[in-house]
């Protein structure tokens, strides 16, 4: 949409030559110019001969004032389209600042002298030739009333041609009154359903939706319209405000359920989850639509954090779409309910935008829905963003903004309606900012008068969006709309009393998918499961057919010289030594999952070849750069293996594949950090849903985080992933932490994953030079026999009687206490490697501790003494005696210098053998 009004003052001589160029050579000019000639001409045929148009010929004469005066018409229709959200009435409590919109007249060289004249350029607005004056007011109705359509900087002209025709068609047309019936239907459920609960259960959080009530109708058509457009299954991400609402009359979730929860007579159920607040909790139903299709809906649970549940639902949609529906997308319909000031100062959600068209995480686009507050807790939005909008983010992906009012019922209806088709042709992002009020303070027992008196004020005499829509009936010709409105308030609010007072409510029916059933297949861990891993060896015959498959690739394919030599590498070490290093152990691990009809997925910055290029999952052709993934072609029937670069970002990328495991406990789901302290951005999504999830909402996960961690002298920002916090947040055996040193028990960790009867996340810190190190290859005879070792006992020491001293470990550290054991042949000192660090292997330690009675035990770290697992094993370790050898405490993880992490290094190993 350019700016024409450096043309618009020409002289008319200036605009009839280049209509001159166009008739001589339509090509020849702009594409816009192209498209006003084009339609000046069609309606100057119509009108002129009553039939299709004919192109005119060359040298045809025009009137060049009046095409000028055209040109003028039409760029007033093109700015309208391009600014007219600037003026529009979307604020339903007070006016809106002037943006500087400049749509006078004045500005496109045209007076009110013209508002009589009739103009061709009618037509550009589906009015045909008519007076400047209806063009105006159709431009007024459609783009500068209760909606304001901001799509000016998307760059795909059909998307522009698609937007505007559905707008001006769609915008301008009466509802039919069964379809305001249901708008009436929704708002008096969202709005009796809120006062009854105010009513009731007086002061108690529930963050309601009053003066956002009409999200409640938007839902409703999101989820009808979507069905029309082949949608089955719906995936809802939203905060707390509104969310009992939405459970209650969207999901259908039972008022006795959601009145249980406020009496405190709740029964934990694992369908529902348990251990949270009654407004972060999810569910699932079955919703049958107007015209009799069903669509699945899920409400996600999730945190305050506000947005931190976004990335999950997109995660979880790409999984559904992959496992249920072909990655066929249009099947699976994201809906992320922000709040302004969220949407605004997350920066969650600009990192999701960028997902939005990656292949790693395309999830065919997602309805952005803003509740529009205006505040944010007690923050007026002039001091909660820099931008025009709260939604302008929005322009990074092109993604359009419909701006509507929240109190025009109809208009929302109507903008989520060509949000949701808008999605399904084009498969990409949309937002809809409703924009209304929040009628209570943050809470129900906050006192928003504190900060905003003026608006509290307003909002006190404003009618509910219910009440705004039976006057709106009202006046536009439903004389039964208030005897109706009242009949359906006395209705539902006798239901709700029934259901408070125990008259049952039946739920509605709900049909487990084919992924839910297998999480339903599974049972919860016990204490007993952590005694011993189960068996997670292959054959032989598997081993070699697998391995023999990683190494070879297509004849026409040509790999980089050093990959090529990397590999023959470890044939020959496999062939000479019947060894495996790190990196093959790995692939081996995910290929005999793939060849057992599993899937697996990883993703990551720079996964495919590896942060410290060892693993090279993905080969590059160097004559052509073409990629090919070495665990495509394993076997018949084999599953998909799934290998992500991502972007850079760790907090949306973590919780993409947190919910791509939610949804699937079937596939083997990865994320790798490039250096394990990158973790750190990613915390609110280990706090919040990795590590308590299980307890808050009774929802498993085998998510694995594979975080690069050791002592190598490259300085505090890549020396530690901060195990010591991972080991802070483990109890009830909620996650899996592990520091392993053998390429065999990294296969068999990541194979146990989907071994087990129940899913956990694993945590692994992984080694970095210890990737390439011999030692910590392992022989074939490792991975076809037994599982995964919680402990490794020492292998050098021949008889435990004569060992003085025990050294305890995890990780790196083994191999430089391991090197100076061999080197003086200290038999009089044993290392015991502790491979899983929780669920804390105590009966084998302590079986051990009494293997090595006569031995003083201590617990050796790299880490500094605050930190690492010392603090972790003196909380849980207490029927072993031992000592603690580590780095004094500091504030950093490391020192940048690396004479100064050498001589550490060797004063710890020093320290362990001669103490």
């Amino acid at each position: 949409m350019k700016d024409f009004s450096y043309i618009t003052h020409s002289h008319p001589a200036f605009i009839e030559n280049l209509y001159r160029d166009f008739v001589q050579n339509p090509e020849s000019v702009d594409p816009d110019y192209r498209k006003f000639f084009e339609g000046f001409d069609f309606a100057v045929s119509n009108e002129l001969n009553g039939n299709a148009p004919a192109a005119p010929a060359a040298g045809a004469s025009v009137d060049a004032g009046q095409l000028a005066k055209e040109f003028s018409v039409f760029n007033l229709i093109q700015a309208y389209r391009k600014k007219g959200h600037l003026i529009a009435k979307t604020n339903p409590i007070r006016e809106r600042k002037n943006r500087g919109a400049n749509l006078e007249l004045k500005y496109f060289g045209l007076s009110e002298s013209d508002l009589q004249q009739s103009f061709a350029a009618g037509q550009f607005i589906g009015l045909g030739t008519t007076t400047l004056q209806n063009i105006i007011d159709r431009l007024q109705v459609i783009y500068a009333s209760n909606v304001g359509v901001e799509y000016q900087y998307v760059m795909k002209q059909n998307r522009v041609e698609w937007l505007e025709k559905e707008v001006e068609s769609t915008l301008q047309q009466p509802l039919p009154l069964e379809k305001r019936r249901i708008i009436l239907e929704k708002l008096n459920q969202g709005v009796i359903f809120e006062r009854f609960l105010h009513t009731k259960y007086i002061g108690q959080k529930r963050f309601s939706l009053e003066g956002g009530e009409t999200t409640i109708a938007a839902l409703d058509t999101i989820i009808n319209t979507g069905a029309e457009g082949g949608v089955q299954e719906v995936v809802i991400g939203m905060a707390h405000r509104g969310r009992l609402n939405v459970l209650a009359n969207t999901l259908g979730k039972t008022y006795e359920q959601i009145f249980s929860e406020f009496e405190g007579t709740a029964i934990p159920d694992q369908t529902m989850g348990s251990g949270d607040v009654k407004y972060h909790l999810g569910f699932s139903s079955d919703i049958q639509t107007a015209s009799g299709k069903t669509v699945n809906v899920k409400l996600t649970p999730n945190p305050s954090h506000l947005e931190a549940v976004d990335p999950v639902v997109l995660g979880f949609c790409r999984a559904k779409a992959d496992v249920m529906y072909g990655s066929e997308f249009d099947s699976v319909l994201p809906i992320l309910i922000h709040g302004d000031a969220a949407v605004a100062g997350q920066g969650l959600v600009y990192e999701i935008l960028q997902m939005s068209n990656l292949k790693g995480y395309y999830t065919g686009g997602t309805i952005h829905f803003v509740i529009n507050n205006q505040i944010g807790f007690t923050t007026d939005f002039d001091d909660a963003r820099s931008s025009d909008y709260s939604t302008s983010v929005a322009a990074t992906v092109q993604a359009p903004v419909l701006h509507v009012n929240g109190d025009d019922a109809e208009a929302v209806v109507k903008c989520v309606e060509i949000a949701t088709r808008y999605r399904q042709e084009f498969n990409s992002d949309i937002f809809v900012d409703m924009v209304c009020y929040r009628r209570h303070g943050h809470n129900e027992g906050d006192d928003p008068k504190f900060t905003q008196p003026q608006l509290y004020s307003l909002i006190e005499k404003h009618a509910n969006p219910r009440e705004t829509y039976v006057q709106y009936l009202l006046k536009n010709g439903d004389p039964g709309a208030q005897e109706l409105a009242k009949e359906m308030e006395q209705k539902f609010w006798n239901d709700l009393q029934e259901r408070l007072d125990e008259i049952k409510q039946n739920p509605l029916p709900y049909k487990y998918q084919q992924p839910e059933q297998w999480w339903r297949s599974l049972r919860r861990s016990t204490e007993e499961d952590f005694d011993q891993s189960p068996a997670t060896a292959i054959s032989a015959d598997q081993l070699k057919q697998l391995f023999d498959s990683l190494m070879k690739w297509p004849e026409e394919f040509k790999p980089l010289r050093k990959v090529e030599k990397l590999l023959q590498d470890k044939v020959k070490l496999y062939d000479a030594e019947q060894k495996i290093d790190w990196a093959t152990a790995e692939l081996l691990a995910y290929s005999s999952l793939l060849t057992e009809g599993k899937d697996v997925r990883m993703s990551g910055q720079d996964v495919k070849r590896g942060t410290f290029s060892h693993r090279h999952a993905v080969m590059f052709d160097e004559t052509n750069n073409k990629e090919y993934n070495r665990l495509s072609r394993l076997s018949d029937n084999q599953g998909t293996f799934r290998i992500y670069n991502s972007l850079l970002s760790e907090y949306a990328v973590l919780g993409f594949e947190y919910g791509y495991a939610l949804a699937n406990p079937n596939a083997l789901v990865l994320w790798e950090a490039q250096f394990g302290d990158f973790a750190n951005s990613a915390q609110i999504i280990i706090d919040q849903f990795l590590s308590s999830a299980e307890t808050k909402w009774q929802r498993m996960n085998g998510l694995v985080m594979l975080l690069p961690h050791g002592y190598e002298g490259q300085g505090p920002e890549h020396s530690s992933a901060r195990l010591e916090r991972f080991l802070q947040l483990c109890a009830e055996n909620n996650i899996i932490i592990t520091n392993i040193t053998t390429a065999a028990n990294f296969f068999h960790a990541l194979r146990r994953q989907l071994a087990w009867p129940f899913r956990k996340p694993l945590v692994n810190f992984s080694p970095k030079a210890n990737l390439r190190l011999t030692s910590a290859y392992s022989h074939i005879d490792q991975f076809t026999k037994g599982g995964f070792s919680e402990v490794i006992d020492d292998t050098f020491v021949k008889d435990a009687s004569e060992v003085k001293k025990v050294l305890f470990c995890s990780g790196k550290v083994y191999y430089d206490l391991a090197d100076r054991q061999q080197k003086e042949a200290r038999r009089d000192v044993a290392i015991i490697r502790l491979e899983q660090l929780y669920p804390l292997p105590a009966k084998q330690l302590e079986a051990l501790y009494q293997k090595y009675s006569n031995a003083t035990w201590f617990w050796v770290q790299e880490e500094p003494l605050n930190m690492g697992a010392a603090s972790f094993l003196q909380m849980h370790l207490k029927s072993i005696n031992y000592g603690i050898i580590s780095r004094q405490p500091s504030a950093a993880t490391a020192s940048g210098y690396s004479k100064v992490h050498a001589q550490e290094q060797a004063e710890i190993v020093e320290t362990a053998f001669t103490v």
